[in-house]
């Protein structure tokens, strides 16, 4: 018997503040990398997809972003 599936792993890679295209408020935004990884035996083993994220935390929005502009963004600010 197999046991395999899929775990997501979250890394934060910024935390930047502008007014909101969908609430229209100030507030602070994050651009996290979100990696689905395969798993077997609950060992992840290769990742299978990657998308980069931006949410409001005033009003929840959530916004896939190109990965050009997600590690321009996040290098800008190391």
């Amino acid at each position: 018997m197999l046991i395999f599936g899929f775990r997501v792993s979250t890394v934060l890679l910024a935390t930047l503040s502008y007014v909101c295209e969908n609430c229209g408020q100030q507030a602070a935004h994050h651009l996290a990398k979100h990696t689905r990884k395969f798993t077997l035996f609950f060992v992840p083993l290769f990742p299978v997809s990657t998308k980069y994220l931006d949410t409001c935390t005033y009003c929840g929005r959530v916004l896939e972003v190109p990965k050009e502009r997600a590690e321009e963004v996040a290098g800008q600010l190391r």
